[in-house]
């Protein structure tokens, strides 16, 4: 079953296009990878995906799916190093999709919040200050966040941006979990090209005048055939 549906659809701003007629479906269990120069689109696509942006053209169908529960991680997020934020405070606050008109967190949101930590093995750092975190951590809590509001869509920007090889392994590792074994649904940007880190099951290449959705494997021969 496809969650979404992209169909001939064009994104810009001031009425010129980033990118036009663009058409790819996202299925359920889908690992997509968007790769591309920058410039070609990547965020702007995601933007359009998260509502932010209208399209020029074409059109966006959510089936079974509602904007405000996509999990969403964006690139950078700046914490003020004198905000006194907890993991915890942090990774909550993912849960305010979910509150409607409730002005507090209940205890099913609590409850959730600590369930994540436990599946991403980062309930040890429950209680520490988030600004004293490592980077390799400080993404798995920003992880952990975007999870708690969603069950079904993970959208990454660049998560592994600035980490070291063995954090970007890890945290890898733990997005491939929720994946296969969470049946979590995940569009991640990227611009990691190693092909033993392209660890999706398909591809959405953003390249101007030569756009490429398919399968991982086609996606590789095909570089390797230019």
């Amino acid at each position: 079953m496809s969650l979404i549906e992209v169909k001939n659809l064009s994104l810009g701003y001031d009425n010129v296009p980033i990118f036009k007629s663009l058409n790819f479906e996202v299925e359920e269990n889908d690992f997509i990878c968007i790769v591309g120069p920058n410039g070609a689109g990547k965020s702007t696509l995601i933007k359009g995906l998260l509502g932010l942006i209208k399209p020029m053209k074409g059109k966006i169908i959510y089936n079974g799916l509602k904007q405000n529960f996509i999990g969403y991680m964006p690139q950078e997020i700046k914490v003020n190093s004198n905000f006194p934020a907890s993991v915890y405070e942090i990774v909550l606050s993912g849960t305010l999709n979910r509150l409607g008109f409730k002005s507090f967190y209940t205890k099913s949101e609590k409850d959730l919040a600590l369930k994540i930590l436990k599946i991403l093995e980062i309930e040890n750092l429950k209680d520490k200050n988030f600004c004293d975190l490592s980077g390799g951590q400080r993404q798995k809590v920003l992880l952990a966040r975007s999870l708690c509001s969603t069950s079904k869509l993970l959208i990454l920007d660049e998560p592994s941006n600035n980490l070291d090889s063995k954090s970007k392994k890890d945290l890898y590792k733990t997005i491939v979990d929720l994946n296969k074994n969470h049946n979590i649904t995940v569009i991640m940007i990227t611009h990691d090209l190693d092909h033993n880190n392209l660890i999706g099951n398909k591809i959405l290449s953003l390249r101007e005048d030569n756009i490429f959705f398919g399968s991982t494997s086609d996606f590789v021969r095909s570089v390797h055939n230019e």
